[in-house]
C-alpha cells in the first residue's frame, strides 16, 4: 500500500516484477529462430556425405571425473544428460520465478494456464495411447505432451504481432507448467531400475540445497557442488540426471524484491546461455535424422500417434480446457482474446520440438523407432506452426476487412 501512494516507487516496483518476464520473452522468442536454423542444419548434415562424420562425432567417448568417480559417455549422451541438466536448472529457476512473481503467483492466476496445460498434456497422451495401445511403441505416450516454448513464442511474436499481450503471457505460463508436467512424467515413468542407495545420496544433496536456500545462503559454489553431487548420484541411481537440475533450480533462494534475489541473478545470467547455446547444441545433436522415403512409413503408429497428439490433441486440450474453465468460472478468455486467437494459440502449443525429442530419446532404445519419432515430431511441429500462423493471419485479415465497415 505504501508503494501505491508513491507513483514513481510503484512504477519501479512494477518494472522490477515485469523485467524478468520481458527479458525471458525476448530470449525465448529470438532463440526460436536460431533453434530452427540448427535443426535444419542438422537435417542437412545427416542427409549429406558428412553423415558418417556427424555420427562419429556424436558417439565419441568422453571421460570426465577422477578415479572411481569418472563418468564416460558419448558426446550425444553428455549433451542430453549433462548439458541439458543446465537447461533443466534454468527451467527450475523459471518455474520458481513464475510461482513467486509471475502469472502463477495466485490461485486465480494459476487457474487458466494450469488447466490449459493439463488439458494440453492429457488429451495428446490419450490420443497417442489409443493409437498405440497393445503395441511395443506404447511407451512413447509422453512424447506429444510437451510444448517447445522457444518455437511457440518465436512464431507468436513474429506471425501474430496483433495478438494481445495477455495471450502471450498465457502461452508462456502454460508452457512453463507444461515443462513442469513433462519433468514429472520423466521422473516417474522414464527411468530405469532404481539404485536406492545412490538415490538417497542424491536426495540428501538436494535437501541440503533446499536447506541452504531456506537460510538465504547466496554462495553459488556451494549450490554447484551440491548440484554436481545430486547429478552424479541420480545418474548412478537410474533417475535421469537432468531431474537434479530442476530440483536444484527450485532450491535457489528468492527475495521480496525480485531484482535483489539470487534467483533473479542466476536466471538473468544463465537464460541467454540456455536459449542461445544449450538449446541450439541440443538441436544440432538430436535433430540430425537420415530421412529415407523408402523406409518411412506414414501409417506407423508412432507417426500417427505423435501427429495426432501434437496437431490435434494439443489444440483440443488447450482450447477445450480453457473454454470450459472460462465458462464454469465466468472468466474472460486470456488477454480478452477471441476464440479464434485462443484456438491458434492451442495450435502453436503443438510445437513440441525440444522436450518431445528429449522424451523420445528416453522412450525408444531402438534407433529405427527413435529416428521415426524424431521425424514425426519435426513434421507435427512444422504443421502445428503453419496452422497456428495461418489462423492468426486469418484473424488479422478478418479484422482488417471488417474495419472499413465500421466507418
Amino acid at each position: 500500500m505504501k508503494d501505491s501512494k508513491n507513483p514513481i516507487r510503484f512504477i519501479h516496483s512494477l518494472q522490477a516484477v515485469a523485467e524478468p518476464f520481458l527479458a525471458f520473452l525476448r530470449w525465448e522468442a529470438s532463440s526460436g529462430v536460431i533453434l530452427l536454423g540448427c535443426a535444419i542444419l542438422a537435417l542437412i548434415v545427416a542427409n549429406s556425405p558428412l553423415a558418417g562424420t556427424y555420427e562419429h562425432i556424436l558417439h565419441l567417448p568422453i571421460a570426465i571425473g577422477a578415479g572411481e568417480y569418472t563418468v564416460t559417455m558419448g558426446l550425444l549422451h553428455w549433451i542430453n544428460d549433462g548439458l541439458m541438466a543446465v537447461f533443466f536448472f534454468v527451467i527450475g529457476l523459471e518455474i520458481k520465478r513464475e510461482f513467486l512473481y509471475g502469472e502463477l503467483r495466485t490461485a486465480s492466476a494459476m487457474l487458466l494456464p494450469v488447466g490449459a496445460a493439463l488439458g494440453g498434456m492429457i488429451v495428446p497422451a490419450l490420443l497417442y495411447a489409443a493409437i498405440n495401445v497393445g503395441l511395443p511403441t506404447f511407451g512413447g505416450w509422453g512424447i506429444p505432451m510437451a510444448t517447445d516454448i522457444a518455437f511457440a513464442l518465436g512464431i507468436m511474436t513474429i506471425a501474430a504481432r496483433q495478438a494481445p499481450l495477455g495471450l502471450v503471457v498465457f502461452l508462456t505460463a502454460l508452457a512453463i507448467v507444461d515443462d513442469l508436467g513433462a519433468i514429472v512424467v520423466i521422473a516417474l515413468f522414464y527411468n530405469s531400475d532404481l539404485v536406492f542407495s545412490a538415490l538417497l545420496v542424491g536426495l540428501l544433496a538436494i535437501a541440503a540445497a533446499f536447506l541452504f536456500g531456506r537460510l538465504r545462503v547466496r554462495f553459488v559454489p556451494l549450490y554447484i557442488v551440491l548440484g554436481l553431487m545430486a547429478w552424479y548420484a541420480f545418474l548412478q541411481a537410474g533417475i535421469h540426471p537432468t531431474i537434479a537440475g530442476v530440483l536444484l533450480g527450485l532450491s535457489i533462494p528468492a527475495a521480496a524484491k525480485p531484482e535483489a534475489s539470487l534467483l533473479h541473478k542466476l536466471e538473468h545470467a544463465l537464460e541467454p546461455w540456455s536459449a542461445y547455446g544449450i538449446m541450439p547444441i541440443f538441436a544440432l545433436a538430436n535433430a540430425g535424422v537420415a530421412i529415407s522415403f523408402a523406409t518411412f512409413d506414414a501409417s506407423s503408429p508412432i507417426f500417427l500417434g505423435i501427429l495426432a497428439g501434437l496437431c490435434l490433441g494439443k489444440p483440443l486440450g488447450i482450447f477445450g480446457a480453457t473454454f470450459l474453465l472460462c465458462r464454469a468460472f465466468k472468466l474472460p478468455l486470456p488477454g480478452s482474446a477471441t476464440k479464434s486467437q485462443l484456438a491458434a494459440t492451442g495450435m502453436l502449443g503443438g510445437i513440441g520440438f525440444t522436450m518431445s525429442i528429449f522424451i523420445a530419446s528416453l522412450a525408444f532404445t531402438e534407433s529405427a523407432q527413435l529416428d521415426l519419432a524424431k521425424i514425426s515430431i519435426l513434421c507435427a511441429s512444422v504443421l502445428s506452426g503453419i496452422l497456428g500462423t495461418a489462423f492468426f493471419k486469418l484473424q488479422s485479415l478478418g479484422k482488417t476487412e471488417a474495419a472499413p465497415a465500421k466507418n
